[in-house]
């Protein structure tokens, strides 16, 4: 499998290119064409529960879409819903949480599974809600706006709002807590972060989806009574 990002940082799309019979596993709504033989399998991967699993946890779909190549190759064209970057991760046997929403496809070997590292609270909706990567292979992912990656030395501490976290080593040291008291999180519009520790490698995004729907919701023409 050979991947490239065209048109990064901001309107990305990933091109695929896959040997013959090769497989990808691909998010449901991530596919924008394909060549002609790639058949689609989708499934409820690894049975019931699990699937449930990444679907309530996870903020992904409760089915993932399998594409194969023909027995003659294939490319397959894949972008997020929302404009920003893709980035292109080879893992060699370590693993990654990611951020419910990040994720966009990986190669088929690797293992895909939920983790729950926090919890929703009653005054924000962001929750820090991981999907757990490992394996051997490629992972693609995505972020809103562009993706900026940060190196923690051993010991050292980074606290990034949930909003804007994209993925980091799994090992790492990591708490989600309110920043501030209960009035700083209804009007400071800041809600949950997670502070970090080191060692490892932590991905942020440069745009958060929620903080721009605080912003546009007010903005949003009314309808006027009648």
């Amino acid at each position: 499998m050979q991947v490239e990002i065209a048109y990064r940082p901001s309107y990305s799309m990933a091109i695929v290119d896959l040997v013959p019979f090769e497989a990808i596993r691909v998010e449901a709504g991530s596919m924008v064409s394909m060549t002609e033989g790639i058949t689609l399998q989708t499934r409820a991967e690894g049975g019931l529960l699990r699937s449930l699993s990444r679907s309530i946890l996870g903020s992904e779909s409760f089915f993932v879409n399998i594409y194969e190549a023909p027995d003659f190759g294939g490319q397959i064209n894949l972008a997020p819903a929302l404009p920003g970057d893709m980035m292109v991760l080879e893992l060699r046997g370590e693993s990654l949480l990611v951020q419910g929403g990040s994720f966009v496809a990986s190669s088929i070997d690797l293992r895909v599974d939920t983790k729950w590292g926090g919890a929703k609270t009653f005054f924000a909706s962001e929750g820090l809600i991981m999907l757990r990567v490992g394996g051997m292979g490629l992972l693609l992912l995505s972020s809103y706006g562009a993706i900026h990656p940060i190196e923690l030395e051993p010991g050292q501490r980074y606290t990034v709002d949930t909003g804007h976290l994209v993925a980091f080593s799994d090992g790492m040291g990591f708490r989600v807590r309110s920043i501030g008291g209960v009035r700083s999180t209804l009007f400071s519009g800041e809600g949950l972060v997670v502070d970090l520790t080191g060692p490892g490698r932590v991905y942020i995004q440069t745009r958060s989806e929620d903080a721009f729907l605080s912003w546009l919701a007010p903005n949003l023409p009314r309808p006027s009574a009648e």
